[in-house]
């Protein structure tokens, strides 16, 4: 048989689209290639502008505020500090990238849970937030460098990656936390006189401190002050004593559990399944003036531990019939427990600490919460 010769013209048109078909699969791999890495980088900087922005929130618990001396520029100073080291060891293409001055910013959002809250930066409020972009550009860190584009020209593409991180610090009050966890509210109230006493005028003692590295309380000055949540039955400011969070008929067993475990969501279901200042800044709990001797044991096994404690304008009425105006939630440390021995020698001592709790619910007043901060979260 005869082979049939396909014309030289045909073979060369199939040659063409052969090779053009070539080269657009090329083409294909190569775009493929450079958007796979494109891809990647911006992954990586997201990555990195998220664990520094809240690394740096985290600083912004300013541990010298403890002392009544607090320093916002050493605070945001630490915090870029940790934005810089963090974003240096999150490598995005194998490379450790750099922030420039103004890709860290210090602000305050009033209510992180709302998605348009603003991010002010005007400094009237002091910051609880912070901002952080991550950039590969020409200016900072270079460009992400493409393999196949440049043969059209494009060398590399920039990149930006940002993150803003906040905790609350304005607190105005507590709901069930989101695991169904505990609180750690102590129901025991003090009052705010000595409170503002310690806070704004340095009325207290200062013979213990907590060791960070023994994880347990020592004697010692640690320019932190200490207060007595004991009644001292002076006449002033007196009437300390339980608050009923939860059953208004809590006993001695319940108050003890609290101290030991925290405020439960059974408890919190008494109230509505919150603890919450009203429209005028108060919250009214039912309680007992006092603190019984039944509770020293477990008021003893919480030295070191921190909670929070509500603070009360005004109580009215006797014994356990008592109403408490809570007006603020604070943050303590238990330092030294003694409830044996005569009225005067009693004590129960805490001083100012640190507490970060969840189940905090925003407010719009600052002032109802002092040493109380959420956890940090990412925000946008």
């Amino acid at each position: 048989m005869k082979r049939v010769r396909q014309p030289a013209n045909r073979r060369g048109t199939v040659v063409v689209l052969t090779a053009f078909l070539m080269v657009v699969l090329m083409a294909l791999l190569a775009f493929s290639i450079d958007l796979g890495k494109l891809c990647v980088a911006r992954s990586e900087l997201q990555r990195t502008a998220d664990a520094a922005a809240i690394a740096a929130a985290w600083e912004l618990i300013d541990p010298l505020e403890l002392t009544g001396s607090s320093d916002l520029v050493l605070a945001q100073y630490k915090a870029r500090q940790q934005a810089e080291q963090l974003a240096a060891s999150n490598a995005v293409l194998l490379e450790a990238p750099q922030l420039a001055s103004e890709d860290v910013q210090f602000g305050y959002m009033a209510d992180p849970t709302d998605a348009d809250c603003p991010f002010d930066t005007s400094g009237t409020y002091a910051p609880n937030a912070v901002r952080v972009v991550v950039r590969r550009t020409q200016q900072v860190n270079g460009v992400v460098p493409l393999a196949f584009a440049r043969v059209l020209g494009v060398d590399g593409s920039a990149l930006s990656a940002e993150a803003t991180a906040t905790l609350l610090t304005n607190i105005n009050g507590f709901r069930v936390p989101d695991d169904q966890s505990n609180l750690g509210i102590l129901p025991i109230a003090l009052d705010k006189e000595t409170w503002d006493n310690l806070i704004y005028s340095g009325v207290g003692t200062d013979v213990w401190k907590w060791d960070e590295v023994q994880q347990r309380v020592v004697p010692g000055s640690d320019s932190i002050r200490e207060i007595n949540l004991y009644p001292q039955g002076t006449g002033s400011p007196g009437n300390r004593g339980t608050v009923d969070i939860g059953s208004p008929n809590n006993s001695t067993a319940d108050i003890a559990r609290q101290i030991l475990h925290g405020i439960s969501p059974s408890d919190l279901a008494y109230h509505g399944g919150k603890l919450e200042f009203d429209s005028n800044g108060k919250l009214y709990l039912n309680g007992d003036t006092g603190i019984s001797a039944g509770i020293k044991d477990e008021l003893a096994s919480i030295i070191g531990k921190t909670r929070i404690v509500p603070v009360f304008s005004q109580v009215t009425g006797p014994g356990n019939n008592a109403t408490y105006t809570i007006v603020q939630f604070v943050g303590v440390r238990m330092m030294e427990v003694k409830l044996t021995g005569s009225s005067s020698s009693k004590r129960v001592i805490v001083q100012p600490a640190h507490v970060v709790t969840r189940g905090v619910i925003p407010g719009s007043t600052s002032g109802k919460s002092t040493f109380v901060y959420s956890p940090v979260r990412l925000v946008r």
